[in-house]
């Protein structure tokens, strides 16, 4: 949805202009004799303008600034699968309702749907959160029993989603290894550690509550390219991601050595980058192949080795890694062929799983659960999102069918906009890494006011048409939202009781 917004679009254009703008005036004031390896850094300046240019090039002229249907070209071919997740990525567990945590995920699949011409198949937790089903007493006094993630999934025709290895494993949680990206902001807080569990990575399981099945990242595969201090990203040959020029925010220097201070950093070589990228694909390859040969030899039969990553890691953290990715496809395509390559929907029409299992609650957050979102520092967010969840549903359930009036109906689903935005993980997410507390607070407030003001008009009667299309105009995602998808889920009844499915509005 983001890929296909024109704001974005243009911004990023903008964003390259300014790009090429400040390493432009590096060009002119290198090389420049007061400063040492100022040859270097002209080098570097050429490097880094080529580099903008090029992606501005592509970006505009080769692909038309519609990133989506590049994704689906590849997609129709074959050759890559797209995944859905929830609309604005909301914490899955944390959210009070069955009918609040189907929107995020039937309004994440219309718009995959939407964009890329049919359902997806598979699913990425926001932020890998699972919870398991369980019961509760309700308000009439009797108990009643709250489905697990899965059934929301499996009603939104979702076959699967991923999780961490000490999930399906056991022993340590995730977070007790320095990573790269930002949790290293963020308190350690770890669970107890769990007794082994007797399961692996090396296949899919499916889940108790529905025929959706789970697949867990391969902790060595992963651990390799994930970990800061002993996987590829830091190496002293990568480009330093927390020193940049003064005037023109370039990246001009390496990594040099973990322990290597800011100030002392050598200056980074494209040249010395790439092969090293080149020596650690050949590493990768031979590595993966040797984990599922040994695997078959082990247990005589076929084993799954599924890594997934947070995007953010190949060329915003990790510089290189997107060549890495690069490198690895081709060698394993050209060197490897043995090596049998799926998407994560071809593995499980493929080789279905043969067990179920129970899994814990988990996320991949530090510690493995759920703190990151729910802290002494985000605490205060949730009886606010879980009112509003409750206020979406009791005036979505007033309006069964669509109204004759448009006003009221552009109303109903600006509201539901909102208060999908408002349930986004990335907010208590920011606060308690620190990354930007006052803008993710700013943004939420702003996301519950509004949402707010819409509920206060349609309970009035009394529609402000500027206010409102101020409002459309600021939040102008999900374009074919209905608003109905927040109508009331009623929990704990049946059929659901016998068959832990909740029905749904289609």
């Amino acid at each position: 949805e983001q890929l296909n917004d024109e704001h974005l679009q243009n911004g990023f254009v903008e964003y390259l202009n300014e790009k090429i703008k400040s390493v432009s005036k590096d060009l002119e004031r290198y090389p420049d004799e007061k400063v040492p390896h100022s040859q270097h850094l002209k080098y570097l300046a050429k490097y880094y303008f080529d580099w903008f240019t090029n992606i501005k090039d592509c970006f505009v002229n080769k692909y038309g600034m519609d990133l989506i249907a590049q994704f689906k070209k590849y997609q129709d071919l074959g050759c890559i699968e797209i995944t859905t997740s929830g609309a604005t990525h909301g914490f899955s567990p944390l959210l009070a309702t069955d009918a609040n945590l189907n929107a995020q995920f039937k309004v994440g699949q219309d718009t995959t749907t939407r964009l890329f011409g049919k359902k997806a198949c598979g699913a990425w937790l926001p932020e890998c959160a699972y919870r398991q089903g369980y019961e509760y007493t309700g308000k009439d006094g009797k108990k009643h029993w709250r489905p697990a993630i899965e059934v929301t999934l499996q009603n939104n025709d979702i076959e699967y989603f991923f999780t961490e290895s000490h999930v399906i494993e056991g022993g340590n949680s995730i977070g007790n290894r320095r990573v790269i990206g930002v949790y290293g902001n963020i308190e350690y807080i770890p669970l107890p550690d769990r007794a082994p569990t007797g399961y692996d990575t090396y296949s899919a399981y499916w889940l108790p509550d529905a025929q959706v099945a789970v697949m867990g990242r391969n902790e060595r595969a992963g651990y390799q390219v994930w970990s800061a201090a002993d996987g590829y990203p830091g190496d002293g040959c990568f480009r330093e991601f927390h020193r940049k020029d003064a005037n023109s925010g370039m990246h001009y220097w390496r990594i040099t050595s973990p322990k290597t201070d800011l100030g002392d950093k050598m200056l980074y070589d494209p040249v010395l980058a790439l092969n090293k990228v080149n020596e650690n694909s050949d590493h990768y390859t031979t590595l993966i192949y040797h984990m599922l040969n040994d695997y078959k030899n082990a247990k005589g039969k076929e084993g799954l080795v599924m890594v997934s990553f947070d995007t953010e890691l190949f060329g915003h953290w990790w510089f290189e890694g997107v060549e890495f990715i690069k490198q690895v496809i081709k060698k394993f395509n050209n060197y490897l062929p043995q090596v049998e390559r799926l998407t994560a929907g071809e593995y499980i029409h493929a080789y279905p799983p043969k067990e179920a299992i129970q899994i814990p609650e988990s996320s991949w957050g530090q510690g493995g659960h759920f703190y990151v979102w729910n802290n002494h520092l985000t605490e205060w967010m949730w009886p606010i999102i879980h009112a509003c969840e409750k206020r979406a549903s009791a005036i979505a359930d007033k309006y069964p069918e669509i109204p004759e009036d448009k006003l009221l109906h552009r109303a109903l689903n600006q509201m539901a906009r909102e208060n999908l935005l408002l349930q986004s993980s990335d907010w208590p997410f920011l606060i308690t890494t620190w990354q930007a507390k006052d803008y993710a607070t700013d943004r939420f407030r702003e996301h519950v006011d509004r949402f707010e003001t819409i509920c206060d008009m349609i309970e009035n009667g009394n529609i402000d048409d500027a206010k409102l299309q101020q409002i459309e105009s600021i939040d102008n995602c999900f374009p074919v939202i209905d608003y109905r998808v927040y109508q009331s889920i009623e929990e704990g009844v049946i059929p659901q009781q016998s068959a832990k499915l909740a029905p749904l509005y289609n």
